[in-house]
């Protein structure tokens, strides 16, 4: 028997709404988190405490021995004791600031203060930020090679920055 178009548009109205079907769609997000862990590149951040200068508002004298100073111009890196005024400088090269000068200058400190871990950089203001990381690195620790194979040995791990004096 043949049914008219209003019965079968009223049969459709009446018809149950499809049920919405989950597990398929929890099966995709697994494997979607599972690819996107197995894939995921996880980056190792260095974070440095470092101490800022304190604001002296009374002399109070200062107590003998080294205090460090590594001086960041735009033309040279100086290394200056804060009591007795500079120690070296060392110009830039061709290349740019002399790393490999500063550090081995900062052996030899080292070698004669070697309980010292305390140092202060002091940066011109228009110093760019790679340069102050690259002095703070040639600061703190300095590479060689022991039973074939590179290790870093500490130099003045304890570091403080601030702005060059006036």
């Amino acid at each position: 028997m043949r049914r008219t178009y209003d019965a079968k548009k009223l049969a459709r109205h009446k018809r149950k709404p499809a049920e919405l079907l989950l597990v398929p769609m929890i099966d995709i997000f697994t494997v979607l988190v599972t690819f996107l862990l197995m894939t995921a590149v996880f980056s190792r951040t260095v974070v440095l405490e470092l101490d800022l200068p304190a604001q002296q508002t009374e002399f109070k004298e200062p107590p003998p021995g080294l205090q460090l100073e590594v001086l960041v111009h735009k033309d040279s890196l100086q290394v200056a004791d804060r009591n007795s005024g500079p120690l070296a400088t060392l110009p830039n090269t061709a290349a740019g600031y002399d790393y490999d000068g500063l550090t081995t200058y900062l052996k030899r400190v080292k070698a004669k203060f070697p309980d010292k871990t305390d140092a202060s950089l002091l940066f011109e203001p228009d110093v760019p930020y790679d340069i102050l990381v690259q002095v703070m690195d040639r600061v703190r620790v300095f590479e060689t090679e022991q039973d074939a194979r590179t290790v870093q040995a500490e130099l003045f791990p304890d570091i403080s920055i601030g702005d060059v004096p006036q």
